[in-house]
């Protein structure tokens, strides 16, 4: 029944897929190089940030433990999950730099061992990467044939952080590429043992399994990059708001409420990433992605758009608040963060600027230095701000109340890019609530209107 597992890379997939195999009652060896990683695994300690990970590892320290030493960990487990980094080059493609030395290391320890293994790649890679490139090593580290010696597979995570360990323990879907029937059957077998939720479980080949996993992010990155596109049409449009127009458009069976929120875009350590890969492979077949290309432009010109609205409206010598830095909420990553993207580029403007997220402030600190001012709570920022940005639609910004709000002789602008707090402030009249995504019902909207439909009846 494959109670042993191991998993080499502990970081904010690995540890988590490690702690949840524990808490199903498998035991676990994790692998990692970093001393600091294995000392707090070993401690019953969380090395990352994720909710619910902590209570997890302490309530099943006795089944997890971590080491740098990879032959104990192979000797001791049936499977081996490998979720180290496959970092972006500039072309778009994933480097295997990470992956081949835990393959090769893997292998050399296959070298001293009979029975069957199954060595499953979690780990993004592109399209051929693992039949071509991952396989051949893995033989000739082990001085063993696939298919005898072991098996191979492609098992991705669909993932959010900040949600790991539900997603994990209850996807909708588990995606299987495998070298052969052996090696699938295994993986589909510990998975219905894993999941707490009875998912479908597809099993396919090798490269099929690649390119499902970056054509699934770069479709949500797509759908996410449309309602973005409607938004900014909505707020042309006096009385339009994106909200009603996603909410129908949801009921669609065809289409879904998931995604179609309209702010900002999207961001963090994979949408970004797997929409260039899908782009990268494309070009090197002779196609065209064109449609990932156009999301990804679309995505990376909201930045500047944002800013453009916010200077138009607040004067240099103001103080802009920014609330939410992390690229969503629940998490400290600020990795390709659009709020982030926007606080640079204020800066740069020349605004002051004073910040807060409540969970992601240290790593914003690395980035953004001393360019701008660091509130200590939400009340903070708010009491030191003229105009306020709510980039990060987070649990603690929308529990906001008007009167949280300082009252001042000019009103505070409030740039409400998720439009939480629509209820709340849109009848305060000591805010000037500016939400994105609804329309603009002044005389100039009005105006602008009227010209298309003038054009429109002339044409």
């Amino acid at each position: 029944m494959h109670d042993s597992i191991s998993v080499v890379g502990l970081g904010k997939l690995g540890v988590c897929l490690a702690a949840c195999a524990a808490s199903k009652g498998m035991r676990v060896v994790g692998v990692d190089l970093s001393p600091r990683t294995v000392g707090l695994v070993n401690d019953g300690r969380p090395p990352v940030l994720e909710p619910g990970l902590a209570e997890m590892i302490e309530a099943n320290r006795e089944r997890l433990r971590a080491t740098h030493d990879m032959n104990l960990a192979v000797a001791e487990s049936s499977i081996t999950f490998i979720v180290v980094p496959t970092p972006s080059e500039l072309s778009g493609a994933f480097s295997l730099r990470y992956v081949v030395h835990a393959i090769e290391e893997i292998g050399r320890s296959l070298k001293n061992k009979n029975d069957y293994h199954l060595v499953v790649v979690v780990s993004t890679v592109l399209p051929g990467s693992t039949e071509f490139g991952i396989l051949p090593i893995l033989e000739q580290s082990s001085e063993k044939s696939c298919g005898a010696g072991f098996g191979l597979c492609y098992g991705p995570e669909f993932i959010a952080l900040g949600d790991v360990l539900r997603g994990m323990l209850r996807p909708d879907f588990v995606l299987i590429g495998e070298s052969d029937a052996r090696a699938g059957l295994t993986l589909q077998s510990w998975y219905q043992r894993f999941c707490e939720n009875s998912p479908p479980i597809c099993r396919m080949n090798l490269v099929n399994a690649e390119l499902t996993k970056i054509a699934v992010n770069t479709y949500v990155t797509t759908k996410i990059s449309f309602s973005n596109m409607l938004s900014a049409i909505c707020e042309q449009l006096p009385g339009a708001d994106i909200d009603k127009v996603t909410d129908a458009l949801g009921l669609d069976s065809r289409i879904g409420r998931r995604y179609l929120t309209g702010g900002l875009g999207y961001g963090g350590p994979c949408f970004p990433r797997d929409n260039q890969a899908l782009v990268f492979t494309a070009k090197t077949l002779g196609c065209r992605a064109t449609l990932a290309e156009a999301t990804d432009a679309q995505n990376r010109s909201l930045c500047a758009g944002v800013v453009n609205r916010i200077t138009s409206l607040v004067p240099r010598h103001k103080k802009v608040g920014i609330l939410g830095l992390a690229y969503k909420p629940g998490t400290n990553v600020i990795e390709e963060s659009q709020p982030l993207a926007i606080a640079r580029r204020l800066a740069a403007e020349g605004y002051s600027l004073i910040v807060f997220d409540s969970l992601a402030l240290d790593n914003v600190r690395l980035v953004l230095r001393d360019e701008v001012a660091y509130a200590d709570s939400v009340t903070d920022c708010l009491s030191a701000a003229d105009a306020v940005i709510i980039a990060n639609p987070g649990e603690e910004f929308r529990k906001l109340h008007a009167s949280d709000f300082p009252r001042r002789e000019e009103p505070v602008a409030v740039f409400d890019c998720w439009r939480i707090l629509q209820h709340e402030l849109s009848r305060c009249d000591w805010v000037r609530y500016v939400p994105f995504g609804v329309g603009d019902d002044e005389v100039v909207a009005s105006a602008r209107l009227a010209d298309v439909w003038r054009t429109a009846v002339a044409g």
